[in-house]
């Protein structure tokens, strides 16, 4: 395995990593000053898709920070950034769509989210521990070889669960999109600016499973040049 072209992979995803956020910031600074096409804010938005999606137990909760929206399917709760949640942009819109899109994958079960899902508990713990367990196994090579191997199992967990979560967010972006042009919240023009700010989110989800695919195969690396 080349170690070069790993390295060169870390270079070409910090620049892609630094583009990608940037524009992401860039997009969504500039769609959160357009009205989408019903005046609706983001909270009633998310209320609206998930009445009319037959999801009447599912709560919107207003959450601190920017860019913090996210689906808890443990409480079963859509939880929308101060900024997405009290205005009527058609960025806020395309974002409380999107996080409801979670919500329906939820109630159909829809399979990699429940993967994911399941998988949570095991990279929590795995996130917490595998540093340690990485360093202790790097030191230890020469005595302790197998050591080394577990924190590559471990982190490959985290790989996993990032690769997984390409195909909830996308499909939850094709969920929101859809919704959003057939109830009318977003028109021809606002629902272009839509589909552009979700495509810039979810390619922050591609530089992630990328960063930690090519991480996994760096410490592959090292390891069989150990041994």
């Amino acid at each position: 395995m080349n170690t070069g072209l790993i390295w060169m992979a870390f270079i070409v995803v910090m620049i892609l990593s630094y583009i990608v956020q940037n524009t992401l910031q860039s997009r969504y600074a500039k769609y959160s000053k357009i009205r989408n096409h019903t005046g609706l804010t983001g909270a009633e938005v998310a209320m609206k898709m998930l009445r009319e999606h037959g999801l009447y137990d599912v709560q919107v909760m207003s959450v601190r920070g920017q860019l913090t929206d996210h689906y808890d399917p443990r409480n079963r709760t859509v939880n929308l950034s101060e900024g997405v949640y009290n205005s009527n942009s058609i960025a806020a819109a395309a974002i409380a769509a999107h996080e409801c899109g979670h919500a329906v994958q939820d109630a159909v079960g829809y399979a990699p989210l429940k993967l994911r899902t399941a998988l949570v508990p095991v990279v929590t713990f795995s996130n917490s521990t595998v540093q340690w367990v990485l360093l202790a196994g790097l030191l230890l090579v020469g005595v302790l070889p197998q050591l080394l191997w577990l924190g590559i199992a471990m982190f490959a967990m985290s790989t996993a669960f990032s690769l997984i979560t390409l195909p909830v967010e996308i499909n939850a972006s094709q969920r929101a999109m859809e919704w959003l042009n057939g109830s009318g919240v977003s028109d021809y023009q606002t629902a272009v600016m839509a589909r552009d700010a979700l495509k810039w989110a979810a390619y922050t989800y591609v530089i992630a499973a990328i960063g930690s695919l090519a991480t996994l195969l760096y410490y592959i690396s090292i390891a069989n040049r150990r041994n």
